[in-house]
């Protein structure tokens, strides 16, 4: 990558190959496609969750690092831990689907998202959603968005089974068993290192995405060799050469 963080020329060969090889396109959603707790504050969500576990008697349940973060997940995922399976774990769960909802319709839609993923599915490929996000979530956005004919059916999202959310490779494999495509026909758009995990115990090759410096430092310090941090690339490659399909 250039300085100003700009693909270069062999940057951009790269990228050329990584959709050449893809029929089909597994999407991360929070970060790739939209932000989706632009306006309602994750933290604000964590926090809420912490406060209702409190209110229930269960402080004592998370630690000290857990009730402080600003990542609703990490509450939900802690809860799974210590009750797998259990009525409060769905309760938690729930009540953070709810907080999804309502973000999901004040979500800000990532730069170049919304033509990339139209121009994908013009020229003949396949795309699927892989996300620790609830999948009520993604349908509701992608309605919203007018996007959802070019996933549908192919939304993998969260289940009652937490200990299969990513780094767990479980709905990128749900993923390519429903689109009928072969490990290495894939490519994974992801922007976190959990992310970049699953796709490499499935098997996918991984585009990493990085709206910011600080994103793209994480993922390549998780391994990620192709990283950009614009969208716009892709899409110009598409409309350049649709013949790649």
């Amino acid at each position: 990558m250039t300085s100003d963080a700009t693909p270069d020329a062999n940057e951009i060969e790269k990228l050329r190959e990584l959709i050449t090889a893809a029929r089909v396109v597994l999407w991360d959603f929070d970060g790739p496609i939209c932000r989706l707790f632009a306006r309602h504050k994750a933290a604000r969500v964590a926090a809420e969750l912490v406060e209702w576990l409190e209110l229930q008697g269960l402080r004592g349940l998370l630690t000290d690092t857990e009730r402080d973060t600003l990542d609703p997940q990490v509450v939900l995922r802690a809860v799974d831990r210590r009750h797998p399976g259990s009525d409060l774990v769905a309760e938690v769960e729930e009540r953070l689907t709810q907080e999804e909802l309502r973000a999901a319709a004040s979500a800000l839609p990532t730069a170049y998202a919304d033509p990339l993923i139209r121009t994908w599915t013009a020229v003949g490929s396949r795309l699927a959603i892989t996300t620790n996000n609830s999948p009520r979530v993604v349908r509701a956005y992608l309605e919203q968005r007018g996007l959802d004919a070019c996933f549908a059916p192919h939304v993998y999202g969260r289940t009652q089974d937490l200990h299969l959310l990513k780094p767990d490779p479980h709905c990128l494999n749900r993923a390519l068993n429903g689109t009928g495509a072969p490990p290495t026909k894939a490519l994974m758009i992801g922007d976190t290192p959990s992310d970049l995990l699953a796709a490499r115990e499935a098997g996918v090759p991984f585009l990493g995405y990085a709206r910011h410096e600080g994103k793209e430092k994480l993922l390549r310090a998780a391994g990620a060799e192709r990283v950009v941090r614009s969208l716009e690339p892709l899409l110009q490659l598409l409309r350049s050469a649709p013949s790649v399909r």
